[in-house]
């Protein structure tokens, strides 16, 4: 169960600490990809993101970006911005604090970058607490479903073009989301850029 659009309420309610939207009047969209980097897919969603200009935020496994440090690279030389997403993937309601934070700071050794986005959502305050002494925690106000099994690329598509100015938006840089995110990527990328819409990584907000 997931809500394609992140509540109001629900962002007010948590920590004042996490990151759901940015606020801004601009036509800006603060594109993610989640789990990456991986051969060949983060690679097409690099060439389609310059086709049309658009800047995105990545937030990388650190097992991944251990395993292709040249893919790695290569978002940061086109000028994307890179983030952690703990080393091994792991839920922070499953997991035990300490384990936790020692999972994120190994990922750090790899992905030298401030920000921090939980794997699934799932953190504590406790976590919060730690994290974000080094951290800004970004979650997300649209979530594309592109995971999701059960719903089409169609559906996926229309998840995105709920976007508004300042959401921070996720699709997944993972073998499971391939079809979808290649599908929905330069349809959504062109749909915001005809409206005069700029896509936006998440470096100094």
């Amino acid at each position: 169960m997931y809500l394609v659009k992140t509540p109001v309420l629900i962002s007010r309610m948590m920590s004042k600490s996490l990151i759901w939207k940015i606020p801004t009047q601009e036509k800006k969209i603060y594109l993610t990809f989640d789990d990456g980097p991986i051969p060949y897919l983060t690679e097409e969603i690099l060439m389609i993101l310059k086709e049309y200009q658009a800047q995105a935020t990545f937030f990388c496994v650190g097992e991944n970006a251990e395993r292709y440090p040249d893919i790695l690279e290569k978002v940061i030389e086109e000028g994307h911005e890179i983030g952690n997403h703990s080393h091994q993937h792991i839920s922070g309601w499953k997991t035990p604090t300490k384990h936790y934070i020692d999972n994120v700071t190994q990922a750090s050794k790899v992905i030298k970058s401030q920000l921090f986005r939980p794997p699934y959502g799932q953190i504590n305050y406790q976590q919060i607490k730690a994290l974000k002494q080094d951290f800004k925690i970004i979650m997300w106000s649209i979530l594309s479903g592109d995971f999701d099994p059960n719903i089409s690329q169609q559906q996926c598509l229309f998840n995105l073009l709920q976007s508004k100015a300042g959401d921070i938006t996720v699709l997944h840089d993972n073998i499971k989301s391939k079809e979808k995110v290649l599908y929905v990527l330069p349809r959504y990328l062109k749909y915001f850029t005809d409206l005069g819409y700029q896509f936006c990584s998440l470096k100094n907000i």
